[in-house]
């Protein structure tokens, strides 16, 4: 399996490219350190965001039976890592301390439904036409 460098992604864009946008993450998110910005090569434009989060959930997941060896080895080595050095464990003071991104979810977003698009062991916390 060769893994391909981000470069290889498409072009770094400014912060701004991210930071001028409208989007509610800014609301949810506001207190993190924005690392990169990378311009995707994906076909479509904004109006097609929503097919590509259907084609991107829509492939095996990466604890499925029918993914390829390589990928439930490497998945089945993260959980195994992740259980040794605590890196899964609820973060301290999650009852009543530290909220979560989805506990800081306003009540528009938490009710809405992110269209069922989940790939093991992930989930979307939210879904927009555009986010």
């Amino acid at each position: 399996m060769k893994l391909r460098h981000p470069a290889s992604w498409g072009p770094r864009l400014p912060a701004s490219a991210h930071t001028s946008q409208p989007w509610r993450i800014h609301e949810l998110a506001g207190d993190f350190r924005l690392e990169d910005v990378w311009a995707l090569p994906t076909p479509g434009g904004p109006g097609d965001f929503g097919m590509l989060m259907q084609l991107m959930t829509s492939r095996d997941g990466p604890l499925r039976s029918s993914s390829s060896v390589p990928v439930r080895v490497l998945w089945a080595a993260r959980r195994a890592l992740g259980a040794v050095f605590g890196w899964d464990a609820a973060p301290p003071g999650r009852d009543g301390g530290l909220a979560t991104l989805r506990d800081r979810l306003p009540a528009d977003l938490a009710a809405d439904s992110d269209g069922d698009l989940r790939t093991a062991p992930f989930t979307t916390l939210y879904l927009l036409r555009d986010e």
